[in-house]
């Protein structure tokens, strides 16, 4: 990947590559999950320890093969029996009903291992299925040590596997690093099994994609692509509407209900949840956030904020961290809102910046309303209150107050509490200084206005 993050922890659609094995693993509800770690152990352990808190790791500390990774984790649960499943780090893909499958076929068919195998297309490259007359897997020839006629056959190893526990630790103990690599291959354990008289079945992946791995960036946009493509098909047979799913991104961990719409240029991630009846987009992303059913969010971008129902925000609105939005709420246009609530109905349409506050039912915040929430110490909290309308163009000096049924005159810098039924006006009286254009701007166009003005009433 030619990155200081490990590859198995770089993101796609909402989990790492390694969180949507291990996300694919809990269909099986196996009594023991473990994943052999080895450079940037660390790293990884405590990311499995964050998403999959009772996984438990096992550290290889020389990187000497699948089939010595696979041993490592065998040492590291010595009492094991029953299957093992063995996945790879790198096949974010697989989907939970093929892992469940795999195991149903190994287990319903009694062999001592099970290959989970793809036919694809185009083969080369990777390790061609070996099977008899009667169906059963003999071997596994990679690309280099196929025949010509082998090299035709279609069916390739997954790298993934069923196996008898107790057949597998003994096999394991006859593994040889004598080889091109000097390393020992998990692969060699099949032909082990073959010659000492047990059977082994492959079972064919029924989407091969499931198989595909990921080895650069290039590849992990691919199967970002692939993913995108079964995320947005999955949503839109269940009653979502996409108007353009090649430009909608939607991560594996989002839940949207339906009779959503969803217009193009939309990003959801993370834990975003959004309701029934509600319209996203277009040009929106949300992360980790909540949008109430019949909401309407356009060209908005939203990270940790909660849309009540049948609120409006947007266009190119922001809602920052702790933003809470009641029910038919608005956050209209170039307004910024953080750490903040506005209740059921209250307006923010304009132009306007709110942190740190909490705005009452039915208030409505005037185009240019500044929240000054931060001395540049300390962040400070401004209560606004029930069916308060604050005119245009105002600061309030947080910490303060303006209580409910109030005003806030149009171009007030508000510092001390407004009681209720009253209107806080904190502004310099106007004064106009006739003359000054004539004097200080003679020559200009302004000026040449101003005289056919002038002149202009002084014709009867």
């Amino acid at each position: 990947m030619k990155s200081e993050l490990p590859k198995v922890l770089h993101p796609m659609l909402g989990r790492t590559l390694l969180g949507h094995v291990l996300h694919a693993a809990e269909a099986v509800s196996a009594d023991n999950t473990m994943v052999v770690v080895g450079q940037a152990a660390e790293q990884v352990t405590a990311h499995v320890n964050e998403i999959v808190p009772n996984a438990r790791t096992a550290f290889q500390a020389e990187q000497r093969g699948t089939g010595h990774a696979v041993r490592i984790a065998m040492d590291a649960a010595p009492n094991l029996s029953g299957t093992v499943v063995v996945l790879c780090g790198d096949t974010p893909l697989l989907q939970p009903e093929t892992l469940a499958s795999l195991l149903a076929a190994h287990e319903d068919g009694g062999a001592a291992a099970t290959v989970l195998t793809a036919e694809v297309e185009n083969p080369y490259g990777l390790g061609r299925i070996l099977r008899d007359s009667s169906g059963a897997v003999t071997g596994i020839v990679e690309q280099r040590d196929a025949t010509a006629e082998q090299l035709k056959i279609r069916e390739i190893n997954s790298g993934m596997f069923a196996f008898d526990a107790q057949l597998l630790r003994t096999m394991l103990a006859k593994l040889s690093s004598d080889n091109d690599q000097g390393e020992e291959y998990l692969t060699d354990v099949l032909g082990l099994l073959v010659e000492a008289g047990h059977p082994v079945a492959g079972f064919t992946a029924p989407d091969p994609l499931d198989t595909l791995g990921c080895n650069d960036r290039a590849q992990l946009a691919q199967l970002r692509r692939i993913m995108q493509g079964r995320i947005n098909g999955e949503l839109m047979r269940a009653g979502v509407t996409l108007d353009d799913p090649e430009t909608t991104w939607i991560d594996a961990t989002v839940t949207v209900e339906p009779d959503v719409t969803i217009h193009p240029g939309v990003q959801l991630c993370g834990k975003t949840t959004v309701a029934r009846g509600a319209t996203v987009g277009p040009d929106s992303t949300l992360t980790d956030t909540t949008v109430g059913a019949r909401a309407t969010v356009e060209r908005v971008h939203a990270d940790s904020a909660v849309i009540g129902s049948a609120a409006q925000v947007g266009p190119f609105a922001y809602l920052r961290p702790g933003t809470h939005l009641g029910d038919a709420a608005k956050v209209g246009t170039y307004v910024e809102v953080k750490n903040s609530t506005i209740a059921e109905g209250a307006k923010v349409p304009h132009l306007s910046y709110v942190g740190d506050a909490s705005i009452g039912r039915r208030s409505n915040i005037g185009a240019g309303t500044i929240v000054a929430n931060y001395d540049g110490v300390s962040k400070h909290h401004t209560e606004v209150g029930e069916s308060v309308f604050v005119g245009s163009n105002s600061v309030l000096i947080a910490p303060v107050t303006v209580n409910d049924g109030s005003y806030v005159a149009a171009g007030s810098a508000i510092d001390q509490e407004v009681p209720s039924g009253s209107i806080g006006v904190a502004r310099g009286r106007q004064r106009n200084v006739e003359g000054w254009v004539d004097r200080k701007r003679s020559g200009t166009k302004t000026a040449d206005a101003a005289e056919r003005a002038q002149q202009a009433s002084d014709t009867p």
